[in-house]
């Protein structure tokens, strides 16, 4: 049962305010940190691969670009959700303290066990193995190198962020750059294909379909899963929004960085589309890579593997920011896990948190190998469980308004409750879609999106044995008295 959340939550752990003080310094991060941290979890390897699924689920060019720019728009939707949450009730703990505030701490914590367990570690895993993959064209080990290049990446950035939180939001903002600067060099590709008068090149391997020749709204529905993951990760602004100084900056940080998202998808999708054509896009298995080629020749698709190695490990570095953050607030509000919550007050950051999810991310990427479907079955082991709660966060902007109407809110989401009610709507649609279209990857012999719903359900247990542990303290102490 769901518990009401306690008084004590009026000024809880993770808030701004307790964290200062816990600290003594003031919070460290600014907008730039912020925006480069959004923009760098949002643009992984998602955006070199998906646009030639997409391409080939839609009848025309036109239905392309409106798809981008739906994504866009309902992304836009969500930061606005996520402005308000952010802003009123700013937490290290993201949206585990939302979920804390709006339904308890039982769901908090199933919550909190899910982001460890499947969330944050499982996309880790799959960054991971896009790291490797990419990184093994370019100094190849072996059958193994792949494996080794993921459990390289997650271990030297986690040695990184451990030093101290200025250090990995540098190491994000450099990171972001390149990333960002690879996705120019695309676009530019293309400009100059087009300015030397180049045509549509109908070229690349052949691929799993073509654009659909009549409109379907399966397809259509299906087009839309790849773009919204794609989109996907700016909501981790949450988990830092008490690290900045004034409250209404997450606001500007989330529009702005989705705003930057959005455009550079636009921009990047016409240089694929302009290139190789509607028809080349879907039948291309390396979009990026083929758009260089027409450009610049075969020696091009070095470089793109480079680049896409410096994606993923863009979104790692994000990723292990904002899910360290997490588990420490779970550690804070339950004594038990209170190993989670140790604070290094001088660097920022939670160490204990970060060495915790550097190991589970290592035992899934060892799974991934031994099951040998890698970045697939991640994918499928993370999707489901990732929208449940992303509904739940939208619900709880609902609840929270109900029970917390006094309380101030620096941002108000605009045309409430049309806004959430929309965002909720979308977040349930991708939940089901998870479980229905993505369903060919296996983990050993058993499909991988319920294997992490699986996982999700042994967070039940730890629940169980949490409240036991709680009953028996309270009959100890009772007994004493």
């Amino acid at each position: 049962m769901t518990q009401a959340c306690p008084t004590r939550q009026a000024s809880p752990p993770g808030s701004t305010d307790a964290a200062s003080a816990a600290a003594g310094t003031a919070p460290p991060l600014r907008m730039r940190h912020a925006i480069a941290i959004i923009v760098g979890v949002a643009i992984g390897a998602g955006i070199f691969k998906a646009p030639s699924l997409v391409a080939a689920n839609v009848p025309s060019a036109g239905w392309l670009f409106a798809l981008w720019i739906a994504g866009g728009f309902f992304t836009v939707v969500g930061a606005l959700c996520y402005a308000e949450l952010s802003s009123s009730y700013p937490s290290r703990g993201g949206e585990y303290h939302f979920l804390s505030r709006a339904f308890g701490r039982s769901v908090a914590l199933l919550y909190a066990w899910a982001r460890f367990s499947v969330i944050t570690t499982g996309s880790v895993a799959l960054l991971g193995f896009v790291f490797g993959d990419y990184l093994s064209q370019l100094l190849p080990l072996g059958r193994y190198g792949s494996a080794f290049y993921a459990a390289l990446a997650v271990v030297v950035l986690t040695a990184i962020n451990i030093r101290g939180i200025r250090q990995g939001a540098a190491t994000q903002s450099w990171l972001t750059l390149v990333e960002v600067g690879g996705l120019v060099l695309i676009v530019a590709a293309a400009a100059w294909f087009w300015w030397t008068g180049g045509s549509a090149a109908p070229y690349a391997a052949p691929a799993p379909g073509t654009p659909s020749a009549t409109l379907s709204l399966s397809a259509l529905g299906l087009a839309m899963v790849f773009v919204l993951l794609t989109f996907g990760g700016w909501n981790d602004a949450a988990y830092i929004s008490a690290d900045l100084k004034h409250r209404r900056t997450i606001v500007w940080a989330l529009l702005l960085s989705v705003g930057l998202i959005t455009v550079l998808y636009l921009v990047v999708n016409w240089a694929y589309w302009s290139t190789l054509g509607l028809d080349g896009m879907a039948r291309s298995q390396t979009v990026a890579a083929d758009v260089l080629t027409v450009a610049f020749g075969p020696a091009a698709g070095k470089l793109v593997a480079a680049m896409v190695a410096v994606a993923a490990l863009t979104s790692i570095n994000a990723t292990l920011i904002v899910g360290a953050r997490t588990a420490s607030a779970l550690g804070q509000d339950w004594p038990q896990l209170r190993f989670l919550a140790a604070w290094d007050a001088h660097r920022g950051v939670p160490p204990n948190s970060f060495v915790a999810q550097c190991v589970l991310a290592l035992v899934l990427i060892g799974l991934g190998t031994a099951f040998g479907s890698g970045f697939k079955a991640m994918v499928e082991y993370t999707a489901p469980v990732f929208w449940l709660f992303f509904l739940l966060t939208g619900l709880a902007l609902f609840r929270l308004r109900r029970i917390g109407a006094g309380h101030p809110r620096p941002f108000r989401v605009p045309l409430y409750p049309v806004v959430p009610a929309l965002f909720c709507m979308s977040c349930g649609y991708m939940l089901w879609s998870s479980l229905s279209y993505v369903q060919s990857q296996q983990l050993g012999g058993f499909n991988a999106a319920w294997v992490g719903v699986a996982v999700l359900v042994t967070g039940l247990l730890l629940l169980q044995a949490v409240r036991r542990s709680e009953r028996a303290a309270g009959t100890r102490l009772a007994g004493r008295a």
